[in-house]
Order: structure tokens, then sequence, then C-alpha cells
């Protein structure tokens, strides 16, 4: 009986992102994240600051996955719309939240106070509760299986970390890389055949150019460590005997 895989996909929510303005940052925490819990990420895209865009992601992705995580749109500007479009797409009412408004006014109570823009990020679909933000106050928004996260990196991260260890997954992945001066067409056979013959083990190939030499990285995955270790010593044993100087950790 194969091992339960639990999946996650992310919508990155944002005109300024699709502009090149801004680089995304947050694929990799959340990636990196998710494999401590034993969730994978399997899916990423792209969304532009439309209602129709976002609600029509979000569907899919929830629909396609065990969790679906948001990044942006949830400020207190007239253009973060997320909120109401996960709420049009769930057909469900945005409020405001009590929750949120009670600590919205208790960190703004030395800073300024709470004016109707920052209001608008206390304003979530009906029936989601919170994500502890210990960062900046304003917490994300969970709603069945989709996370509202907050498009600031370092804010996204302090909700991530509210949500360690909460959430339902399988084993992490653990992983091995040998790096080889080889070009990975000579071996691409070599490659197919030591995953196959390894099941719950997959291997991946990452070929560079460095100091005028062609090489790859090969980096092989799992989430069983005894699988790994035998994997990765057979593949360093078959290019060896094949003459090459493979080197453990990578190049």
């Amino acid at each position: 009986m194969s091992e339960r895989i639990w999946t996650a996909a992310l919508a990155i929510i944002g005109d300024e992102i699709l502009s090149g303005r801004t680089q995304d940052k947050n694929i990799a925490q959340l990636a990196l994240w998710l494999n401590l819990q034993g969730i994978r990420l399997r899916e990423v895209r792209v969304v532009a600051d439309e209602m129709e865009a976002i609600g029509a992601a979000v569907t899919a992705l929830a629909h396609d996955n065990d969790y679906l995580f948001t990044t942006g749109g949830i400020g207190p500007t007239h253009d973060d719309i997320t909120v109401d479009a996960i709420a049009a797409a769930l057909g469900v009412p945005v409020i405001v939240h009590s929750g949120a408004r009670a600590i919205l006014e208790d960190y703004y109570v030395s800073r300024g106070g709470l004016t109707e823009a920052r209001l608008r990020m206390a304003r979530t679909p009906e029936g989601a509760s919170l994500i502890v933000n210990e960062r900046s106050g304003a917490p994300g928004i969970r709603i069945g299986n989709i996370f509202i996260l907050a498009g600031v990196p370092h804010i996204a991260a302090a909700m991530l970390d509210s949500l360690t260890g909460k959430l339902e997954g399988g084993r992490p992945v653990v992983s091995a890389t040998i790096g080889c001066w080889v070009q990975e067409s000579e071996i691409a056979d070599l490659l197919g055949e030591t995953e196959k013959s390894h099941e719950g083990c997959q291997i991946g190939s990452y070929p560079f150019f460095r100091d005028g030499r062609t090489g790859a990285n090969f980096v092989i995955r799992s989430i069983d460590e005894a699988k790994l270790t035998a994997c990765t010593a057979d593949l360093t044993a078959a290019l060896v005997a094949l003459g090459y100087a493979p080197v453990a950790g990578g190049i």
C-alpha cells in the first residue's frame, strides 16, 4: 500500500510580480516550510489583481490539492482584493472579523489608531478563522483548506511559523546530492535506470557550465532514509564504474 502524499499549491497574487517590479521570495520559503510539515508543494501560479482571475485560480488549486496558500492582496489599499475574490469564489460574504478587529485595535493603539484603511485588514470571508501574525499585527486568514497570507516575505514567514505542526501531512522529503563533471546527456539512461530500480526515489539532474567545464549535480529525493541511502550509493558506484569521479554533496 503506497504512502499518502499530501500536496499544496501556492497562488501568488499581484500585478507587481507579473510586471517584474517585485521579485517573489515566498516560493522558496513556503516550499521549505511545507517539506518540514511533510507536505509537497506541487504547483505555483502567479495571478493578476483581478477578481475573476483570483477566483478561478483559487477554485481550481484548492480543489486539486490538500492545501492552498495565497500570498499578497490583503493589505489596506483599494487594490488589495484577495479577500473579496476568495469570498466571491466560495459564495460567502465578506465581514469584518471581530477577532481581527480587536487585534488591529490593540496593535494600532500607539500607532495612530485604527483608521478605515487599516480596518480593511480585519475583513475576512464569513466563516474564516485567523492565522496569528507576531510581526505586524494584521492576521492571516484560513477558510477550509485555503490559507491567505501576506505578500511581504517576512510577514508571510511569521504566519507560517504560527502554523508549524498544525497541518496534517506525511513524512518530510529527505535528499542527497552527487556532483559530477559530466554532460548529463552522457548518463541520461543511467539516471533513468537507477531511478526505476529504486522505487520511492526520484533523481533530478541540474547541469551547469563552470570554469570552462560542463558538469551536473544529481539530487536524489525520497521520504525513506534507507531507500535514499541505497539509491545514492548505487548511483555513486555506477558513475565510478564508468570512469567518473562523483562528489558527495555536489559541486
